[in-house]
């Protein structure tokens, strides 16, 4: 059987938003995910796994790959070549209540919000965090330049989603290719601060 050439290739890894966030077990369990569902479609998300999608890349890779990219935050050359900035992503674990810490590409959404996008590189399942996200939406932050910034999740839909896909598709081709590999609809979600971004103590 021919190998895809692009699964678990760098550009995969690090020009879509992370897959599972560093130190997560596992994706959800299906009963649970059931529950997630339920709690997350009351605050607009949609967290349907698809039926088809590309491969999971392997976690040692996803989690080298993930400081790959945290070692190169604030590369303006490298932010260039990827053709989004790159977030710290930060959310509460849905069942342990623990904070996770994930690389994410972002897009510039207008009045200083961010758009991200639950690609997994196109697998058919959501990635860990967008769970997360979904379930606590407003226990959510990013870091960016030195930059803590407290943000309300929102995922887009209709109109305004694809508004949000043609500005991300123009300006980072390959996540057209992610959506591509699956019949999941690729949630684009939209960052808003709630409050004035914050500099690490010194």
């Amino acid at each position: 059987m021919k190998r895809n050439s692009h699964h678990g290739a760098p550009e995969e890894r690090l020009l879509d938003s992370a897959d599972e966030p560093t130190g997560s077990a596992h994706l959800p369990a299906a009963a649970e995910t059931d529950d997630i569902q339920i709690t997350a479609e009351r605050a607009g998300f949609d967290t349907r796994a698809g039926a088809r999608g590309g491969r999971r890349t392997p976690r040692p890779i996803r989690r080298r790959l993930d400081k790959l990219v945290m070692n190169r935050i604030g590369h303006r050359a490298y932010r260039r070549l990827m053709g989004c900035d790159t977030l710290v992503l930060t959310t509460v674990g849905h069942r342990s209540g623990a904070e996770r810490t994930t690389p994410v590409g972002g897009f510039p959404g207008g009045n200083g919000s961010w758009l991200i996008v639950a690609a997994a590189g196109g697998t058919a399942t959501n990635p860990a965090w967008y769970y997360n996200i979904a379930a606590r939406p407003d226990k959510v932050r990013i870091g960016i330049e030195g930059r803590q910034v407290a943000v309300t999740a929102v995922q887009l839909h209709g109109a305004e989603r694809a508004q949000a896909w043609q500005q991300i598709t123009t300006a980072a081709p390959q996540f057209a290719w992610f959506q591509h590999r699956t019949d999941r609809e690729l949630p684009v979600i939209r960052l808003t601060p709630r409050s004035r971004p914050t500099s690490p103590r010194s």
